[in-house]
């Protein structure tokens, strides 16, 4: 039998993790089960900003550069970010978008692998991977003279991997379902066919222990606003293998990936290891709202780090799973999640068999917050750092309530916003 309501905050009580909530502004009256998509705005985010605007930008003007050293922020950021995805020092760059980063990565690793063999002119993904992803790869391809094979799924997608791939191209947690991918497994049985793997991180950075150099990957980029806290739209993060760092051929050559930009030469010259994948002119509000972001994170480091979050993120999902299952009998509802915790991220998703927007647009008006992703997944994220159990179980009886009401089948839960 699933827990009681009491019971769920009995686990509150008894969760060493529970005071890492109050590192954020959560509002009253709300279950933020949307983090996955969005992580809340941390406390100390505000000041922080607040610091650098008035005083650092507002007193200092253009000195800010040198005098808080904002020209170092893309790699200071990378080295704090770095035990989080199992990476080394001066492995990890933030700076631009994951699809930006995706775009450079993936050309360096096509035209590398075309370097060896010029018979590997193949990128391999799954279908149901981030449609971003796959656009970046359908212009990677395009650019190279490549192609794209898009397999069924994940294991369709390993299945596929041939003589003629470059490059396998998967996303950890899928976006859809919340399906984990085993990371050295995939990456290993990609190398045994001769190809290079590149991951996306964005949906398990912060959420999920990640080892980059333990699993032996090649490429990886993920972004910084959703289990890491940067705030909507927050600079994203490229990581290379050291053996993939030299010599860098990135398409996209700012100044800023210039071994001396100060120089102003007419002629580009890489700058050395990771620093060659930086191009323009970090956004240093960004990246201070973001460092505040990720320390939110590591903030778990002395209570057993992302370990002990993937521990209760996989308690959280368990217990919603519980929860919702007698809902699939009477209301049609179904889990599409792994049910086996090893195999599934920070999130449950659901198929509804009418109308999953209408549902979570009537959540919402409810003070439940989670989102939809066409065209049937109702999804729910359970961020570790400040989910609570009651949440999860206060969550379930909202969604009963919902479906046993049918109120989700008013006209204004028809209306999509430009953002689901």
């Amino acid at each position: 039998m699933p827990p009681s309501r009491e019971q769920c905050i009995q686990r509150d009580r008894d969760d060493p993790l529970a005071r890492l909530r109050d590192q954020f502004m959560m509002p009253d009256g709300v279950i933020y089960l949307d983090g996955n998509s969005l992580g809340p705005l941390p406390r100390d985010t505000p000041a922080a900003l607040h610091a650098v605007i008035t005083q650092q930008w507002g007193q200092d003007l253009i000195a800010g550069w040198n005098r808080h050293d904002w020209v170092g922020l893309p790699g200071r950021l990378g080295d704090l970010l770095a035990p989080l995805v199992g990476a080394g020092l001066d492995e990890v760059l933030v700076t631009d978008s994951t699809s930006i980063n995706l775009y450079k990565v993936l050309m360096v690793a096509v035209q590398s692998a075309r370097s060896r063999d010029q018979d590997r002119t193949v990128i391999v993904s799954e279908a149901a991977n981030f449609p971003s992803d796959l656009y970046i790869a359908q212009s990677v391809a395009e650019a190279c003279g490549a192609t794209v094979h898009l397999a069924a799924d994940g294991e369709d997608a390993l299945a596929a991997v041939d003589a003629r791939t470059a490059v396998l191209l998967l996303t950890q947690v899928s976006y859809r379902t919340g399906r984990l991918h085993d990371m050295a497994a995939v990456t290993a049985a990609a190398h045994a066919a001769g190809a290079l793997m590149v991951w996306d991180l964005a949906h398990t950075a912060g959420a999920v222990p990640i080892n980059l150099r333990g699993c032996d990957a090649d490429f990886a980029i993920g972004c910084g606003y959703k289990y890491l806290n940067g705030g909507p739209g927050a600079p994203a993060f490229v990581w290379a293998h050291p053996h993939r760092q030299h010599p860098v051929t990135q398409p996209i050559r700012g100044w800023f990936g210039h071994a001396a930009p100060f120089e102003f030469s007419v002629d580009y010259r890489p700058a050395p290891g990771i620093g060659a994948y930086q191009s323009g002119t970090p956004s240093v509000l960004a990246m201070v709202a973001l460092e505040h972001g990720i320390r939110t994170v590591l903030a778990a480091e002395p209570l057993g780090g992302v370990a002990a979050l993937q521990a209760k993120s996989a308690a959280l999902t368990e217990l919603f799973i519980d929860l919702v299952t007698p809902l699939a009998t009477t209301y049609g509802v179904r889990v599409v999640s792994p049910l086996d915790p090893a195999r599934r991220g920070s999130q449950v998703s659901l198929a509804h068999p009418h109308d999953a927007h209408a549902v979570v647009q009537a959540l919402i008006d409810r003070g439940v917050i989670g989102d939809f992703r066409a065209p049937d997944i109702a999804r729910f994220g359970f961020a570790p750092l400040y989910t609570r159990f009651v949440d999860v179980h206060d969550a379930v009886a909202h969604l009963a309530a919902v479906l046993d009401s049918e109120v989700w089948r008013g006209p204004r839960y028809a209306v999509r916003a430009a953002v689901t």
